[in-house]
């Protein structure tokens, strides 16, 4: 088992975040190992030729056999919706002293390490380098047109979701949401250990005023910490709805509501049975923000859709009659 221990302040730091760069570096999983994510697979056939253009031969060794990727990939968000480019900076400030024990815990006595990361590891600096270039040309050329913007989306209805149980439930029923082998007991949050996880270098981690951040993946089966739990600590846990990410907009099938809203309204309300913007919305459609800007105001003026402010985003999501229109 392993426990989080929490002072006085601690559960008043703790936070929920998401993470463009992480879910870069966990999406090498999908390609070393693809039928452990079948909701990825109309994702890797449409990605596959731009993705083979990559440095492939290094993407591939930063993922071991079992699944395990070294932690400076996956570094804590600094906030709660960091960019790319701002992780991608923070990782090339990685100290290149960190970069052979941590490869070295990802990969453990179990795996060989692969003559790519066994031979950059011989100039750190300059094989630092190459890995965020790598992650970069993956990043713009494979993820950041079509496969992110979709993902936000999901990862944006996970934190609407979260904070509305945290409201409705209570801390408890927060951490059980992640992940049933969660429990929280006042001032200890237990993560039941199962076959395969992780050899940890203590099953007894403090937070000691550091707060502990909460970050949804599309790539991870159940809750967990980092290698090293020496690092300010984090906990990934699987993103609600995820096999989500391969379905197309929703049809629309009831001619009643066509006739009612148009079928390009019809379909906006649909897709809104979770928050999401006006950016994302589009992005799911494959139509101009300005389009779907328009029809959602229609919508709004109508009392179908609510909205409110994410820092820069404003985000819609249905009202109760709007939910009534849908049914």
């Amino acid at each position: 088992m392993i426990t989080f221990r929490f002072g006085v302040d601690d559960l008043a730091r703790t936070s929920f975040a998401y993470s463009p760069l992480q879910e870069a570096a966990f999406s090498l999983r999908s390609w070393r190992d693809p039928a452990r994510y079948p909701h990825q697979r109309p994702w890797l056939r449409r990605l596959r030729p731009a993705f083979e253009r990559q440095d492939t031969e290094l993407l591939a060794a930063l993922v071991t056999p079992r699944l395990w990727v070294p932690d400076f990939l996956t570094p804590r968000p600094a906030r709660a919706r960091s960019t790319f480019a701002e992780e991608l900076a923070l990782l090339r400030a990685t100290p290149p002293e960190l970069l052979a024990p941590e490869f070295a815990a990802a990969y453990g006595e179990f795996d060989p390490m692969p003559p790519v990361v066994a031979e950059g590891l011989a100039d750190p600096a300059a094989f630092l380098t190459r890995i965020a270039d790598a992650l970069d040309g993956y990043w713009s050329s494979c993820l950041a047109p079509h496969w992110w913007p979709r993902v936000q989306s999901l990862m944006e209805a996970d934190l609407a979701y979260r904070g509305r149980v945290l409201a409705e439930q209570g801390t408890g029923a927060l951490f059980a949401s992640l992940d049933p082998r969660l429990s929280w007991t006042g001032d200890v949050l237990c993560l039941v250990q199962r076959g395969g996880m992780r050899p940890w270098h203590s099953d007894d981690i403090r937070i000691a005023g550091r707060g502990l951040v909460l970050a949804p993946t599309l790539f991870a089966g159940g809750a967990q910490p980092m290698i090293d739990s020496s690092l300010p600590p984090l906990l990934f846990y699987p993103l609600r709805g995820r096999a989500a990410i391969s379905e197309e907009p929703p049809p629309v099938t009831g001619d009643a509501l066509i006739r009612l809203l148009g079928r390009a309204r019809a379909r906006l309300l649909l897709l809104l049975a979770e928050p999401a913007s006006t950016t994302e919305l589009a992005h799911r459609l494959g139509v101009t923000p300005g389009a779907v800007s328009q029809h959602l105001a229609v919508l709004y003026d109508a009392g179908l859709l609510g909205r409110t402010r994410h820092g820069r985003s404003v985000r819609y999501s249905r009202t109760g009659l709007g939910d009534e229109l849908c049914r």
